[in-house]
């Protein structure tokens, strides 16, 4: 069998696994260690660990953990829930406010943890329901938080970019640099389009005269919006603190990552008061959750990589 076609039932094969459903990080291990079973020296089957752990012996990689774990102090508590409150008593003038609301919470939250699914998670869980109750149509709640989700991948510390990086050995910073104008200019046109959809929506209820949650006027007095500051502003100064870190080069990402963690930790526990066992295990645990994931994936896709060298099957490309 030559290269060539070597190639194409290696990625054939991937490709099946993955469509199937099967968690990506089996199905990239499964076919290279079927491939090197196969077609490599049983001494290369020998030394896979000692050549995983050359590759995830990189310092870069302690980011990935502990953003997670700043992220998921928040996502896990209270303040993910006062964030959208905050948010949505702010901007309650505006058509649409409460999507609107959601946008801007989907955007800190997810300059807080960088992952697209921890930001649709965290912030569905309270927006969907929220929008449904007050008349959005079900189409346009759950693809705004849909939408809104994708921003953790762009907006830093995007931990896609993270892994880009390590990847294809790209300056961190840079990449972050590079994804914030991106952002956020994504975050203002979800915003425009929900104002604009919003809108509609509004002007059919109308048309139709039928009796819509949405045509009811929202009123919030300066002393219910400046009450939400105190809870607000410290997790707004942690993320302008992170950003300016990463930008001006106070640190490496992986020390930015460590200090917005501990920061994170520390303000949900002065602020409400997590501080217990019980309180703690569901973000630890949260953590090591999706950090094995993502880790389970960048080692199978070394792996797989590898096999692809080895072969020669990127050359016969």
């Amino acid at each position: 069998m030559g290269v060539l076609e070597i190639g194409l039932l290696y990625l054939g094969a991937a490709l099946l696994l993955l469509f199937s459903g099967m968690p990506i990080a089996f199905a990239l291990g499964g076919v290279a260690l079927a491939f090197m079973f196969f077609f490599m020296p049983s001494s290369n089957l020998e030394n896979i660990a000692e050549t995983l752990y050359s590759e995830l012996n990189n310092f870069t990689l302690l980011t990935i953990p502990l953003f997670i774990l700043m992220g998921a102090a928040i996502g896990k508590t209270r303040a993910a829930a006062d964030l959208y409150e905050a948010a949505h008593r702010w901007l309650y003038k505006l058509p649409g406010s409460l999507g609107v609301a959601n946008v801007f919470g989907c955007s800190v939250f997810a300059a807080m943890c960088g992952s697209s699914p921890a930001t649709c998670a965290a912030m569905g869980g309270m927006g969907i329901p929220e929008m449904r109750k007050r008349g959005y149509s079900e189409e346009l709640a759950t693809g705004l938080i849909a939408a809104g989700g994708t921003l953790g991948i762009l907006i830093p510390p995007s931990l896609t970019l993270i892994i880009y990086g390590i990847i294809t050995e790209q300056s961190i910073g840079k990449l972050f640099i590079a994804g914030v104008i991106p952002g956020i200019l994504l975050a203002v046109i979800f915003a425009l389009w929900v104002m604009f959809a919003a809108w509609r929506e509004k002007q059919a209820a109308r048309a139709g005269r039928a009796a819509s949650e949405l045509l009811k006027a929202e009123f919030f007095t300066w002393r219910q919006r400046l009450e939400t500051l105190p809870r607000l502003l410290p997790f707004v100064v942690l993320i302008a603190v992170v950003m300016v870190a990463l930008y001006d080069g106070w640190g490496t990402p992986s020390e930015v990552a460590g200090v917005g963690a501990a920061g994170s930790l520390l303000l949900v526990t002065a602020i409400y008061g997590v501080w217990r066992w019980r309180d703690l295990k569901e973000i630890l645990l949260g953590t090591a959750r999706e950090s094995c994931m993502i880790m389970m994936i960048i080692a199978m896709a070394f792996l797989f990589t590898y096999v692809m060298s080895y072969l020669h099957i990127t050359q016969s490309m």
